[in-house]
């Protein structure tokens, strides 16, 4: 080949979503959700995934966690299914959307609050629970993202991230532009793959959303935010 064309070259971006955590109690009442650790199924979502990257032998050059224990604690539990010993780093530009206070929510519009995000083509002024909108989200994550595909220190990496963070990803890496599609399905504890040129405009996503433990999701019929505006529910 001409050395004045090199061959094209792509880098891996393994994008995952944390595994489950429970946010509301029984009763329907919210816990902190800065705080929460993985639950039951959530600590065998991220050893699930470790060993899927085990047995394809994918090794990361490094991992990137949001900052929130919930990506941290998957992260560490993937590293150490699939034998790897690094250090997660801390990026809380890539926090999730944030909510606001859910008791200020006038039950009339509770139902848009939860799932007004992720539904369709999301307007940038449309909040999260109250709080956050779409585009103050896409103001950190897009750079965030930049910033990280500028870097040249790693050929594959782990993003272990949040939901609506991905669906800012994806979004980007779908269309090229500053848009939101909500309808990006991210279970608990899931791997997207991208690919990633020299070209901001050269992305190629070959996978979303496989879940390990059950790759195929024949019972998955309600989003992740639908189920958690019927827990809450319960207690308003």
């Amino acid at each position: 080949m001409d050395a004045s064309h090199p061959r094209l070259q792509r880098r891996r971006i393994y994008l995952m979503r944390h595994g489950s955590v429970t946010y509301f109690d029984d009763a329907g009442r919210p816990f902190l959700p800065e705080g929460m650790a993985l639950n039951a199924a959530g600590r065998a979502q991220a050893d699930a995934a470790g060993q899927a990257f085990r047995a394809a032998g994918v090794r990361f050059d490094r991992v990137l966690v949001s900052g929130l224990p919930r990506t941290v604690e998957t992260a560490r539990r993937v590293l150490a299914a699939s034998g790897q010993v690094l250090e997660p780093e801390a990026w809380p530009e890539l926090r999730e959307i944030r909510g606001g206070r859910l008791s200020a929510i006038p039950t009339a519009e509770l139902r848009r609050a939860f799932t007004g995000a992720f539904e369709g083509l999301v307007d940038e002024g449309q909040r999260f629970l109250g709080g956050e909108s779409v585009g103050d989200m896409l103001d950190r994550v897009h750079p965030a993202i930049a910033h990280l595909r500028a870097q040249d220190d790693w050929e594959t990496v782990l993003l272990v991230l949040h939901g609506g963070v991905n669906c800012a990803i994806l979004s980007l890496a779908l269309t090229g532009q500053r848009l939101f599609l909500g309808g990006l399905a991210q279970a608990a504890g899931c791997i997207n793959a991208l690919d990633v040129g020299q070209d901001p405009r050269d992305w190629v996503v070959r996978f979303v959303n496989y879940v390990p433990p059950g790759p195929l999701q024949p019972e998955a019929r309600s989003t992740t935010m639908e189920q958690l505006y019927a827990q809450y529910r319960k207690g308003r």
